[in-house]
């Protein structure tokens, strides 16, 4: 998708491609008091929204996105899409996440509200030593 085409299509090139070097661009895409929200930020602000951005390049190599499928029209919209994360401390191979945005746009179709869904414990916490072992144990416990 490239950044010619409508501004959903434009926010997603944007996401795609994202690294810390576009940390700077963030105003093209997010209005100034936009929200962003995943399993573990709640924030408001082009400021806010950078630091969590700025803090997944610090603790993440290499992530990316990858949008699957879109729905919806006018300014709101779903997407859904698998993140590579690799946090730098567990040092060893990353994995995929599959998760999916509400995305609402402003009249100016820069993101006025970016919330994200995913399942933190399978998504997250099971790969991460000690508690993965714990929350694995519990889902084998609690299976039919």
């Amino acid at each position: 998708m490239d950044e010619t085409g409508d501004p959903l299509s434009r926010y997603i090139a944007f996401m795609e491609s994202f690294t810390e070097r576009d940390l700077d661009r963030l105003e093209a895409f997010f209005t100034a008091d936009a929200r962003f929200c995943d399993p573990f930020n709640d924030v408001r602000g082009i400021k806010r929204i950078r630091a969590v951005f700025e803090d997944m390049f610090a603790n993440c190599d290499n992530p990316r996105l990858k949008v699957m499928a879109r729905y919806g029209s006018g300014s709101a919209y779903m997407i859904k899409w698998r993140f590579y994360l690799a946090p730098k401390r567990l040092g060893r191979a990353g994995w995929w996440v599959t998760g999916t945005s509400e995305i609402t746009l402003a009249a100016d179709g820069r993101v006025q509200e970016h919330v994200d869904y995913w399942d933190a414990a399978e998504g997250f916490y099971r790969h991460l030593p000690v508690i993965g072992t714990v929350l694995g144990w519990i889902a084998r416990r609690l299976k039919v």
